[in-house]
């Protein structure tokens, strides 16, 4: 059983630690109570088991920077094998099923193909990223922090998403191959329909998630030949979010933007470029006539979280019972995949 996804066994208080900081993530809790929780897992991470038992004993757990009264009172039952009362409460809030549907597919779920790090807007290190997909039981996650247009989000240049690569590369070598974290982006469609990065630099890359993010009031034929051009580029394996729409959350609501979804759909068919149904609550994206559409073409598609931090990796289930409500088969889920044919997938057009 992954630890994630486990509520019963003996934890670490590290472990222990980022359990809760899970938890609170996919609780959709505040941020900062997140923080705390995961800035004292790593404090104590460079410690010896004797030296945290011994802080414990002589009560100096709040000596050490990072670890606040409610993180040594976790770490302390954690190091006497006593399950916090904080990690009993949020397993009970939030630790059963998101969904009442889909966990046949959610089970068959390989991976994760759209993902940020703290690379671009997301609030985790990429390596807290692999190490919850993993938990979670995924053999890859794509990382697709964001192309360098979208300076809200902190996109990355050639130059910085070259630096990622190499971090990403090294991960891997370190996990030595139980798990394998891919190389992506995701890319603007920009106003003309190009992609916002180099084709050298999309070349280096795994698997490419293309979306709109600007001018989501864009006429419709305009919005249409724009979402096409990307669609038919050879870079594009996923259309992101596609209709960019926002129904709920602390964001606020967006009405969806307006192109013609037939045409949009049928392009992807015929390219092999993957729908993504996005997992995240807010979005419910595409919505479900759409969705339909997509599935009475013959599109392929992605159940993607979205994640912007660890805890919302977990938001897969949303995705799947979306997918499974609509009759989607899972063999046209192209992260129902096992890697290799995943990424002979994703590299076909190239």
């Amino acid at each position: 059983m992954s630890d994630q996804s486990a509520s019963g066994e003996a934890r670490g208080p590290v472990s222990t630690l980022r359990r809760i900081a899970f938890l609170l993530e996919r609780g959709r809790e505040d941020t900062y109570k997140v923080k705390a929780f995961r800035g004292a897992a790593a404090a104590i991470l460079p410690l010896s088991e004797d030296d945290v038992a011994a802080a414990v004993a002589a009560g100096s757990l709040t000596d050490l920077p990072g670890v606040g009264a409610s993180s040594a009172r976790v770490i302390a039952d954690a190091v006497d094998g006593v399950l916090p009362e904080r990690l009993a409460e949020l397993e009970r809030e939030h630790g059963g099923d998101l969904t009442a549907g889909g966990h046949d597919l959610r089970r068959a779920l390989r991976g994760d193909l759209h993902s940020h790090s703290d690379w671009s807007d997301g609030g985790s290190p990429l390596e807290e990223m692999a190490m919850t997909a993993m938990e979670l039981g995924h053999d890859y996650l794509v990382l697709t922090d964001h192309s360098p247009r979208l300076r809200v989000a902190n996109g990355l240049s050639a130059e910085r998403l070259t630096r990622q690569l190499g971090v990403v590369e090294a991960v891997n070598e370190h996990l030595g191959g139980s798990f394998t974290l891919l190389k992506g982006i995701e890319v603007d469609i920009l106003d003309d329909g190009s992609l916002d990065q180099t084709p050298e630099m999309l070349g280096r890359l795994d698997v490419r998630v293309a979306s709109v993010h600007s001018k989501l009031k864009m006429d419709a034929a305009a919005m249409t030949r724009r979402m096409i051009g990307a669609v038919r580029n050879p870079h594009t394996n996923v259309l992101g979010h596609c209709t960019g729409r926002l129904v709920t959350g602390n964001r606020g609501v967006r009405g969806q933007s307006q192109f013609d979804a037939k045409a949009v759909f049928s392009a992807c068919a015929e390219e092999g470029v993957a729908v993504e149904i996005n997992s995240r609550p807010e979005r419910r994206d595409p919505p479900t006539r759409l969705l339909e559409l997509a599935r009475d073409l013959g599109c392929l598609f992605s159940i993607d979280s979205d994640a912007h931090a660890p805890g919302q990796l977990d938001m897969l289930d949303y995705g799947c019972a979306r997918a499974t409500e609509a009759g989607i088969d899972a063999d046209r889920i192209v992260n129902t995949w096992e890697r290799d044919r995943l990424l002979e997938w994703a590299a076909a057009r190239l």
